[in-house]
């Protein structure tokens, strides 16, 4: 929804208002409809505002109280606020705003910090509350809404992007060279495994489902107010049926709005389902009044091709297709972009459909987009989860069960049947071993072994030695989805996700995320997840009749694919030949750079395919040439 900054002086430490006017204003992409500044002797508070909710005056932020001892900051909707003003309306409390800024500053004055589960929604804010001589702050309980913050002397600084926090006087802009030797050496993002440091030295986010409470004497104390349920249970009455109603719930709360809502659309069941409950939604409060048009912005690439799933969607839905269709050359030129929106390098190339959809989208006046991010996580959607559904099963002394999905699911993907019931037996032996200390100690061995692939392409130091990807443990379904939510990758989806939209001055709301369905699929058994050769199960039983079946029956999965490994052997090598022959990059000394030239000659030549590899290095070089503008422009 917007953007905000803030800094908070402790123990008697003043603070120069200036400091969060010139924190905003790299956030102006964020909120381009107004801005607002609140500053106290020791508090600062700016805001940027993208109007969704209440487009009047109103709506300004910072929001402050009548008797002027509360003022708020917020990024994010709180999806149910009707319904909790209607609950604080009937506690005496009055309103003098229609959106839901004005909920959180109410419900704190009548619950306090506990007011934080009531709330059902995305968010980060800051409070300050003159009379406790605390700011009081947190963030939604998957983080889909960013927060960072960086300490210098006696002074907290806060930002809804890293760059509010590099423009502070006296701070550094240098690389958390820690956590970019871990990417560099296992290639991956996702398995970073950890919640809080970011690619910048001294700048961290404030950790997922916390809040925290900063004393203006100098206390701080940060807690977690919500946690993923611990165990599955039995299901009780019809799974299929709860999950169907709360996904519409959670699809009917996302639809409201003061500005067009739309659609991102590819052609799988994540963002068909939402597609396909906004227009029964639609039908349903249909009065014979006119009702706005469903708009839907796809990547529609020819080489991954999924317009027969994609029109069978519009055609049931009546939605108009926005599609976009960028070519290599124009995402390379755009990736310096991308990355100076994102702050930090990027998992690959896809990311950069993120970014081209909500360009189709702003140019198409929609302010709002529905999106899938989150089902995958918690429905079960990646293909690892089945191995995981399988073992559970075998842990359970369900043989039959096991067994029986393993044949299903061969039979449909077409997998060899032998080797893949050898492997589960043999997957499933090594981790029963690990319950009794052997497991762990043979893993570890062979990571070791193979750990840090990548370590010859740069010199030495720059990669931890013997470094092993993080986010792994008990192969059991619940522990792996757990992992998937709190760990990799949905974190680093979700922060594409909010630079992505926001680059934009789009605002994207994610109904798989609320969190009463994610709880109630953590609640459900593996059945009700994979079984046989289906994955993400209860969703597709929920959807029957109101999905295309075309969609709701597909095997396979494809999101919005890039072909990257193709674009390298083309234009593109010649592109990133380019790049890796320049002075600049050879005189960082951190990389072998025979070693990374040689391995895109034998890219393009298709003796291998290194196209990971390859735009890992390419875009990190790009980034420190951001980091090295950035600093240039903090120099006093």
């Amino acid at each position: 929804m917007c953007g905000f900054v803030g800094v908070v002086g402790m123990r008697g430490a003043p603070v120069d208002p200036g400091w969060a006017v010139r924190m905003g204003e790299t956030l102006r992409h964020r909120g381009p409809d107004d801005d607002g500044l609140f500053a106290d002797r020791s508090v600062a508070l700016g805001f940027r505002r993208l109007s969704i909710l209440d487009l009047s005056p109103a709506g300004h932020q910072p929001f402050e109280s009548e008797d002027g001892h509360l003022a708020l900051v917020f990024n994010g909707e709180i999806f149910n606020f009707v319904e909790l003003r209607d609950d604080l309306r009937a506690r005496g409390h009055v309103f003098r705003s229609t959106g839901d800024t004005e909920v959180i500053l109410r419900a704190y004055q009548e619950w306090g910090v506990d007011c934080l589960s009531r709330f059902n929604g995305m968010w980060a804010f800051l409070l300050y509350d003159r009379r406790r001589q605390t700011v009081f702050g947190s963030r939604d309980r998957f983080g889909i809404k960013p927060l960072y913050r960086r300490t210098l002397g006696d002074r907290v600084c806060f930002a809804s992007e890293i760059k509010g926090l590099l423009t502070v006087p006296g701070a550094s802009v240098e690389p958390d060279w820690e956590t970019a030797g871990r990417f560099l050496g296992a290639g991956r993002l996702e398995n970073l495994g950890d919640d809080v440091r970011t690619f910048y030295a001294g700048v961290e986010q404030v950790p997922a489902g916390t809040g925290f409470e900063i004393g203006l004497d100098g206390s701080i104390r940060e807690w977690r107010f919500w946690n993923l349920p611990a165990e599955e249970l039995e299901a009780s009455g019809d799974p299929v049926a709860q999950f169907r109603d709360l996904l519409e719930d959670a699809v009917r709360l996302r639809l409201r709005s003061d500005v067009p809502v739309g659609v991102a659309l590819s052609g799988g069941m994540d963002s068909t389902a939402i597609i396909s409950l906004m227009a029964r939604l639609r039908e349903a409060h249909e009065d014979g009044g006119a009702l706005p048009a469903l708009h839907a912005f796809s990547y529609m690439p020819p080489e991954f091709d999924e317009a027969r799933y994609v029109m069978a969607t519009v055609d049931a839905t009546g939605a108009i297709l926005h599609r976009t269709e960028l070519g290599p050359e124009a995402l390379w030129d755009r990736l310096p972009t991308l990355l100076r929106y994102q702050d930090e390098p990027v998992h690959s190339a896809t990311a950069q459909v993120g970014f081209e959809i909500y360009r189709l989208a702003a140019a198409h006046g929609t302010k709002v987009i529905l999106g899938g991010q989150g089902a995958d996580e918690t429905v079960g959607g990646y293909y690892p989860f089945f191995a995981d559904a399988w073992h559970t099963h075998l842990r359970r002394g369900r043989v039959r069960t096991a067994l029986r999905d393993v044949r299903e699911y061969c039979h449909t993907h077409g997998t060899p049947l032998a080797p893949t019931v050898a492997g589960t037996l043999r997957r499933f032996a090594l981790a029963e071993a690990n319950r009794f200390g052997a497991y762990r100690a043979l893993v570890q061995g062979r990571r070791a072994r193979r750990a840090s692939p990548l370590q010859g392409w740069f010199a030495d130091g720059v990669v931890p030695s013997g470094q092993t990807a993080a986010g792994e443990g008990t192969p059991l379904l619940h522990a792996s989805l757990s992992r998937a939510v709190q760990q990799t990758p949905l974190p680093l989806y979700l922060r594409l996700e909010d630079r992505n939209s926001m680059a934009h001055s789009v605002e994207a709301r994610l109904p798989f995320l609320d969190y009463r369905l994610v709880s109630l699929m953590f609640r459900l058994a593996p059945e009700w997840k994979l079984r046989g050769p289906w994955n993400k199960y209860v969703l597709r039983e929920s959807m029957r009749g109101i999905m295309p079946e075309v969609v709701r029956a597909r095997v396979d999965k494809m999101g919005f694919p890039t072909p990257m490994a193709t674009w390298f052997r083309g234009t593109l090598g010649e592109r990133m030949a380019e790049l890796f022959e320049g002075r600049r990059m050879a005189e960082r000394g951190i990389y072998r750079m025979d070693v990374v030239r040689k391995a895109l000659a034998s890219h393009r030549r298709g003796e291998a395919d290194h196209a990971s590899a390859l735009f890992n290095v390419a875009q990190f070089e790009m980034w420190l040439e951001l980091v090295d503008e950035r600093r240039a422009a903090s120099l006093p």
